[in-house]
């Protein structure tokens, strides 16, 4: 999946709000920015493989944050399952 793929389908974006999707199991996909502190993308890495949900690891805070339409770098964003 590419930041495109964020950009135009359904997703969310943050942590709070993405462990929340993973756990009602409609995450499709995260991506986890390489440059966020290790703490929160070992966490989402972890939760990631224990449910199952594909990663995307080879991008940024300020990439996530542009594909998902904030003005803010994001350290995680979910495409949602359709």
């Amino acid at each position: 999946m590419t930041l495109e793929n964020l950009s135009k389908m359904h997703h969310v974006a943050g942590m709070k709000q993405v462990k929340k999707v993973i756990a009602r199991g409609d995450a499709a996909c995260v991506f986890i920015a390489d440059d966020a502190d290790e703490a929160v993308t070992e966490e989402m890495k972890s939760l990631c493989q224990s449910n199952d949900v594909e990663t995307v690891e080879n991008v940024t805070m300020a990439e996530i944050g542009r594909a998902s339409g904030i003005d803010v770098g994001s350290a995680v964003a979910a495409v949602l399952k359709s």
